[in-house]
């Protein structure tokens, strides 16, 4: 059996064809992503589409920024920290993804705004966590006798330094800590120097794993919708573009704040 050569014209355009339908493959992933966030991702989010406006002047967005100890109308939880929740439960941020919880960006420099415990319990941080705890509640307050976790984590700076206070070292467990507690100051910390998150922290509700432990928190499918614990809509499949605030009325609880810088 013989083949017959290949001209040497189309040898030499071969790799050039090659090199095209590379280019086009890159702008269909490149273009696919973008077209997802558009149309479903953060992107798709009225309100995520101005946290640039946020971090270049976030004093136009005081209207919009809950404080820290504030309560609407009988929520069980006050709000830990200052800022505006730019991120929800449930929000997708790249395909595939949803979120588990809260990002709340407080709009300074990392290590300034303060952090607190929402919830009374019992604090715990692990001996190789840098930026989180997590404080376990023996009765969650929406369902009496199940236990529940509240996790708050990027209380780093982008190199790793931590900004939890000194009364939390690793290796903490079960340190009991009212509501109000000082935890900590949000970073941008992600475990990568040179990928940071952004400063803000993050805040999720996560389920007990029925033996006295937690699930992780990486899956939405382990973590509770917040909203009812603060008495707002955090719920990305209900508030989809607008920022979520407290309706009237509105308290504040009586907690030993810290002035932020």
């Amino acid at each position: 059996m013989s083949f017959e050569p290949i001209p040497l014209e189309k040898k030499r355009r071969m790799p050039k064809t090659i090199i095209i339908i590379g280019i086009i493959a890159v702008i269909l992933v490149v273009g696919g992503y973008y077209a997802y966030q558009y149309l479903f991702g953060a992107a798709s989010s009225k309100r995520w589409r101005e946290y640039g406006s946020f971090v270049n002047n976030s004093s136009r967005f005081e209207d919009v920024t809950i404080l820290p100890g504030q309560r609407c109308g009988d929520a069980p939880f006050a709000f830990p920290t200052t800022g505006v929740v730019f991120g929800l439960w449930d929000q997708s941020y790249r395909p595939g993804h949803r979120h588990s919880g809260l990002d709340i960006f407080g709009g300074t420099e990392p290590g300034i705004t303060p952090v607190y415990a929402a919830f009374p319990g019992y604090l715990t941080r692990n001996s190789d966590w840098v930026s989180t705890v997590i404080i376990r509640i023996p009765s969650d307050p929406l369902q009496p006798g199940r236990q529940i976790w509240t996790y708050y984590t990027h209380l780093a700076s982008q190199e790793g330094e931590s900004y939890i206070v000194d009364a939390f070292p690793m290796g903490t467990q079960e340190v009991y800590v009212k509501a109000g507690t000082l935890i900590g100051y949000q970073g941008d910390y992600s475990g990568d120097p040179i990928n940071a998150t952004g400063m803000h922290l993050h805040f999720s509700v996560v389920k007990d794993n029925g033996s006295g432990s937690y699930l992780s928190e990486l899956e939405i499918k382990n973590t509770y919708d917040p909203s009812p614990y603060f008495n707002i809509e955090f719920n990305n499949n209900n508030n989809p573009d607008d920022y979520p605030i407290c309706e009237e009325p509105i308290t504040f609880a009586d907690w030993d704040l810290m002035d932020e810088e």
